[in-house]
């Protein structure tokens, strides 16, 4: 067996390659790290412990280095293959990165020891989202920050991304239960650390190709189901709850 969760659903083979691609770096992490950067409301942590949870093949590393810095940079992965990838990548980065076979359901990593954790499509592929959340507040210092990027249902639930891909469908949200889930779960953050980015691949059924030739004007915030939300929340500072 290939991975360290009872509850990992394994992704397709094209899905796998897709996550190496120059696509991928380029048109989805790096847009979506620069994005997370500019949510925050006060300025970053210097030196963060930084934990990349659901690293995959470790092509976040060199974004998250540029972008914030930090000083120890872990990343989880249920998927041994993936790390044995993201070792790789971390070594031709001469980059060192601490790397745990975990589930995100039960992190291998102390209470309170990370500054920033990055969680960058990875939720959707989780089927034990509550317990994961609750992980990622466990782990977080007290005004710590999770940086969280999904893909929502509108998106996931189309037939070119489940033929493409594999996901757990029974456990897909909107932004807004996304949001949900987050605030419930004690984070704290407001309006100005969400965006709702409405990029060209992220476009439900068509990829925005209509959009693209002309045939049909985009629809306006508001009027559309978001299929990609991003958010910045904090952890409360001890003695703030």
């Amino acid at each position: 067996m290939n991975h360290l969760s009872d509850s990992y659903v394994e992704e397709t083979r094209f899905g796998f390659w897709f996550l190496r691609s120059h696509t991928w770096q380029h048109h989805v992490l790096r847009v979506a790290i620069n994005d997370l950067r500019g949510l925050f409301s006060e300025a970053l942590p210097q030196k963060p412990v930084l934990l990349d949870a659901g690293c995959g093949q470790g092509k976040s590393f060199a974004h998250l280095r540029q972008t914030f810095a930090p000083q120890r940079l872990i990343g989880i992965d249920a998927d041994r293959h993936s790390l044995e990838l993201s070792a790789a990548e971390a070594a031709r980065l001469e980059l060192d990165v601490e790397l745990i076979g975990s589930d995100c359901a039960k992190l291998n990593v102390p209470d309170d020891s990370v500054d920033l954790l990055f969680c960058h499509q990875t939720f959707h592929h989780l089927v034990e989202q509550e317990k994961a959340l609750a992980e990622f507040y466990r782990v977080l210092k007290p005004g710590g920050y999770l940086l969280f990027a999904e893909s929502t249902e509108a998106y996931i639930d189309t037939w070119v991304i489940r033929w493409l891909f594999r996901h757990p469908m029974h456990v897909q949200k909107s932004a807004a239960q996304y949001l949900q889930m987050i605030g419930e779960q004690g984070f704290e953050f407001d309006q100005r650390n969400i965006s709702y980015p409405y990029l060209w691949w992220s476009r439900s059924k068509d990829f925005g190709l209509l959009e693209r030739f002309g045939v049909r004007k985009p629809k306006p915030f508001g009027q559309r189901e978001e299929t990609l939300v991003n958010v910045v929340a904090r952890k409360p500072l001890a003695g703030t709850l």
